[in-house]
């Protein structure tokens, strides 16, 4: 593949719902610019995009795959993103380097769940897009209901550029409203030709929604200076030329102010090639006059816009990392300055490490392509760079530079895991930490205090996905379960106990005897607080930490069901010794005695996790989404109006109910709802809950 100068690049994010044919989409572009002979199937597991055996045998995309593909004078890179909300770190990833979207909406399905995600990510990163409708030609499409859904959410900035024909529920050609001209199937449906809209035969209804189309077209090309705005009033605009109702949609659609709606079909190669021309056309290149590309130099922390500018020192930002056993490690960079050659020295300056390359790559699917250079704007690979990780900044030592690193959503589903197989949980830990470089929405956490490992991730569904990579890539299997609640203990009255330990054995002796009094102390964050109020030395003082090591090693688990102690205070009263026997071992032994049996007279109870969750949500779905808290126990504190007709519902919830929330919630709403939550305090569980919990811990210990 050539090298291609800044103003020729496209990077193209493709997005929406999961199965509404983005990947067929990409194959069919890769396909009608001569990338393949013939056209893969997702169904049959040989696309360029979905080439990993996860993604090939549950037939859906998992990871972003970058397709480019050469179109005339022009390179576009593809990237291909997962649907699925569980793998929406991906999506974000290809985000942060696109500079225009295509967003896939099913002519069956309409807009989803995963369609205004995408127009979400698209505003938070401020993308030009277009929308592609695709499996036009199916039995089932509704084209004109898509467009009704998609004003209904975004107004009238959306500007269908096509209109399909259908003659007796069959699509027979559309018309492309921007040239005013139509495009007729032919040879069955294989081929399409140019023809008069009039060939055509509208009907009533097709010819009344396609005034109104054209003009709105008009008006927003009037609208881009005054001089057009003066031929419109004096002749409707029919003076403007083709050229120049291109470049000024492309100046509306850079701007957000109009998005495009095409029609097509991905699997059929229906006006494929018409979106490339529209990716060409009307989405920018890396350069944009709305967009700043603002890196520091850590030096001084000076900034300076770089702007894919080729004349500036060499800088890129490594925007995903690729770690596999059999395909390598690779770092996908974004050139943001200068260029960069395959014999080019790097550096790293947050790892302080600098490396001389050997070999430049672009990605196709899993295929390394090699390239002498790439251009500032530009997307490729660099093999084999170990200290460099997902967010890092690529630069000269001479000419430092650091972006600001894209933050991704926070898992909150988590399950325990453990290993099969006991011998392999070392390489169980190192192929978590393989992925944990590739997909930075994963987590593990050890929690020594529930004697549990844990992983956290975007859903089931991308927990699923990690288990069963363990297994087919690194040959090692981990079982998922519920994780174990962490509870706390306490006592809710004042006690007095009185306990001695004495133990003869031929020799010294053991002998340590303490009167102590328990009761609550009020703060829940500490786990004990030790005092003594011991007369006439009936305990030496050299005894007091020793029968304060005792409390300690007592509150780390609770005679209850196990769990750690909180909010106890323990004074140390009186007591008695003997000048040989006692030790310090006999009063902590004696001091561990009393406080078990303080504990079970002193009423205790279990305290349970409290969480502060934040549920955004469609306004149609907060009635469903309040009941069902109540359910889990949840106490709802406020409704805040959030942006795009949703609510944000706070409420206090037990954290043992917020175990498979996420899926819960997600059937709720029709996968449009979110959630995030913090831990913000212990309180007393139920009753019932406390004796479910109590008989668990008793059956496992009995396991």
């Amino acid at each position: 593949m050539k090298v291609y100068k800044t103003q020729d690049i496209r990077n193209v994010v493709v997005l929406g719902h999961g199965g509404c044919g983005k990947t067929t989409l990409v194959e069919a572009m890769a396909n009608v610019t001569g990338v393949t002979s013939r056209m893969g199937k997702v169904v049959d597991g040989n696309t360029i995009s979905d080439y990993d055996k996860e993604e090939i045998k549950r037939k859906i995309s998992i990871t972003t795959s970058v397709v480019p593909i050469e179109w005339r004078f022009w390179k576009i890179n593809l990237l291909d993103t997962p649907g699925y909300m569980d793998f929406c770190g991906e999506a974000e990833e290809a985000l942060s380097v696109a500079d225009g979207a295509i967003i896939v909406v099913s002519a069956k399905s309409g807009v989803e769940a995963g369609t205004e995600r995408a127009w979400a990510f698209c505003e938070k990163y401020e993308i030009p897009r277009v929308f592609f409708v695709t499996n036009i030609d199916d039995d089932n499409a509704d084209y004109a209901h898509v467009i009704e859904q998609l004003r209904g959410l975004y107004g009238k900035k959306i500007a269908p550029f096509h209109l399909p024909v259908k003659e007796n529920g069959k699509f027979t050609g559309y018309v492309n409203v921007v040239k005013m001209l139509g495009r007729k199937c032919t040879d069955n449906g294989n081929k399409f030709e140019d023809c008069d809209i009039s060939e055509l035969h509208l009907s009533d209804e097709l010819q009344e929604e396609l005034e109104p189309c054209r003009e709105a077209l008009l008006e927003a090309v009037a609208e881009t200076s005054e001089e057009f705005m003066e031929r419109y009033f004096d002749d409707g605009g029919e003076s403007f030329t083709q050229d120049e109702i291109i470049d000024a949609l492309r100046q509306s659609v850079n701007e957000g102010s109009v998005v495009p709606v095409q029609c097509g079909s991905g699997l059929y190669n229906i006006s494929v090639e018409n979106l490339i021309k529209s990716c060409v056309e009307f989405l920018p290149s890396p350069i944009r006059d709305n967009v700043k590309i603002i890196g520091k130099d850590p030096r001084t922390d000076k900034e300076y816009n770089v702007d894919y500018d080729s004349r500036r020192a060499f800088s890129a930002y490594v925007f995903k990392t690729i770690v596999d056993p059999f395909l390598g490690r690779y770092s996908l960079i974004k050139v943001c300055s200068g260029e960069l050659k395959s014999d080019s020295v790097i550096y790293n300056y947050e790892r302080d490490t600098e490396e001389k390359l050997n070999r430049l790559y672009l990605l196709r699917g899993k295929e390394a392509i090699e390239v002498p250079e790439l251009k500032a704007g530009d997307i490729g690979a660099i093999a084999k760079l170990s200290n460099t990780e997902t967010g890092d900044t690529l630069s000269l030592k001479s000419d430092p530079l650091v972006f600001e690193k894209f933050e991704l959503d926070s898992p909150y589903t988590y399950k325990r895991y453990e290993a099969k197989n006991k011998g392999d949980i070392d390489k169980i830990s190192q192929g978590l930490q393989k992925m944990m470089e590739e997909d930075k929405t994963l987590k593990i956490f050890n929690d020594k205090e529930n004697r549990q490992l844990l992983i956290y991730g975007m859903g089931d569904q991308h927990l699923d996905v990690v288990a069963s990579k363990l297994l087919a890539k690194y040959k090692v299997e981990i079982i998922l379960s519920k994780p174990r609640v962490p509870y706390r203990e306490t006592i809710k009255k004042k006690v007095e106990v009185r306990e001695r330990y004495k133990k003869q054995s031929g020799g010294h002796g053991q002998y340590g005897d303490v009167a102590m009094e328990f009761e609550p102390s009020g703060d829940l964050e500490t786990p004990y607080v030790f005092e003594e109020r011991v007369v006439g030395g009936a305990v030496p003082k050299n005894y007091f930490p020793a029968v304060e090591k005792g409390i300690q090693e007592s509150v780390g688990a609770g005679p209850l069901a196990g769990f750690p102690v909180v909010g106890v205070k323990a004074t140390l009263v009186d007591g008695s010794y003997h000048p040989v026997d006692s030790s310090e071992m006999a009063f902590k032994t004696a001091a561990r005695q009393a406080f078990k049996a303080a504990f079970v007279k002193a009423n205790p109870v279990l305290l349970e996790p409290i969480a502060s969750l934040s549920v955004i949500v469609p306004d149609a779905y907060t009635g469903d989404v309040m009941g069902d808290l109540n359910k889990r126990r949840g106490r709802v504190l406020g409704m805040n109006p959030v942006e795009g007709k949703k609510t944000e519902v706070v409420a206090d919830i037990p954290l043992a109910e917020l175990y498979g929330y996420s899926t819960d919630l997600r059937s709720m709403t029709g996968g449009r709802g979110t959630f995030s939550y913090t831990f913000d305090r212990y309180e007393q569980a139920p009753s019932d809950v406390q004796e479910k919990v109590i008989a668990e811990n008793a059956n496992n210990e009995n396991e």
